[in-house]
């Protein structure tokens, strides 16, 4: 960075510096961030909204006595990323939490969604993994105006598993068969085809891939609607937020030997997200007015 400033601008900056100012502008970014509530205009018709979280370095230093080389302690905390644009919409408007509870990431999530033109007609299609609290959080933020798929790759992954021993000489054929069910709404019978190969109850979870593959569609039978999706020209699966996890967030905040201090973390993620969202201008307007 200070090779950059100093070829472009002329200007020379040590390292500490540009740390300092961008850290402060990170801390004023997320301090601007406003909550939204849902909106009472008409809005756009149709959006596609995905959230979904990765594991981010951290470090944290004891302050007993001691070996100061022995002091730091590295361990993982979640961030989660959060999308929505209207369908037919190449450029998603994004927001971002850390460490917080599943309540913040599903405000956040709405906050992408008012950004993206959310209004009192919108019809919202999340997709993701089969977290219990995504589907929740999809509920209490959107209500009736919102449905639910699960990831159709993350399911494939499950059949893949429970196949080595449903087909074990013609895996797949009858992966081929299962997905073609899945795709035409046909999932009861996906998981008619898995009862003569269930495990028994004395068998550990990790050693039973049929009963883990029955468990999974069995409970989430009202997300399974892929038919309805590829209908409506809308994704079956949640490429698009693992592939914004990498530009977003990871680019920056998972550099190979790098690890954060808890307190740089969120603002990090605001200057992500705003440059994510091109609110560069934004931000230096409502900076000049609290000045």
């Amino acid at each position: 960075m200070p090779k950059k400033l100093q070829e472009h601008y002329g200007i020379e900056m040590p390292v500490s510096t540009i740390r300092t100012v961008t850290e402060n502008h990170g801390q004023q970014m997320n301090s601007q961030r406003e909550s939204s509530t849902l909106p009472v205009v008409t809005g756009c018709q149709q959006q596609v909204v995905e959230i979904d979280g990765c594991m981010l370095p951290i470090v944290t230093t004891r302050t007993d006595k001691g070996d100061k080389r022995k002091k730091k302690i590295l361990h993982w905390k979640e961030a989660r990323l959060a999308l929505a644009h209207e369908e037919g919409n190449i450029t998603p408007k994004f927001d971002a939490t850390f460490g917080g509870s599943v309540d913040d990431a599903g405000h956040s999530l709405l906050n992408c969604a008012v950004t993206a033109g959310l209004g009192i007609n919108t019809q919202i299609h999340g997709v993701g993994d089969g977290a219990t609290w995504i589907a929740d959080q999809m509920k209490k933020r959107f209500g009736s105006q919102a449905s639910y798929l699960v990831d159709f790759y993350h399911v494939c992954e499950y059949l893949g598993g429970a196949s080595k021993i449903c087909a074990a000489n013609d895996e797949k054929n009858w992966m081929d068969v299962q997905e073609k069910r899945l795709k035409n709404n046909e999932h009861s019978l996906v998981i008619h085809d898995l009862n003569p190969f269930l495990e028994g109850d004395e068998i550990e979870n990790s050693k039973a891939p049929v009963r883990s593959c029955h468990r999974y569609l069995s409970n989430r039978t009202e997300q399974l609607d892929y038919k309805g999706a590829i209908e409506k020209n809308l994704p079956i699966g949640s490429g698009e937020i693992e592939s914004a996890h990498r530009y977003v967030i990871q680019e920056r905040l998972k550099l190979s030997g790098a690890w954060w201090k808890s307190e740089n973390v969120e603002p990090m993620l605001a200057l992500r997200v705003v440059r994510g969202n091109d609110q560069w201008d934004e931000y230096w307007r409502n900076l000049a007015k609290a000045s």
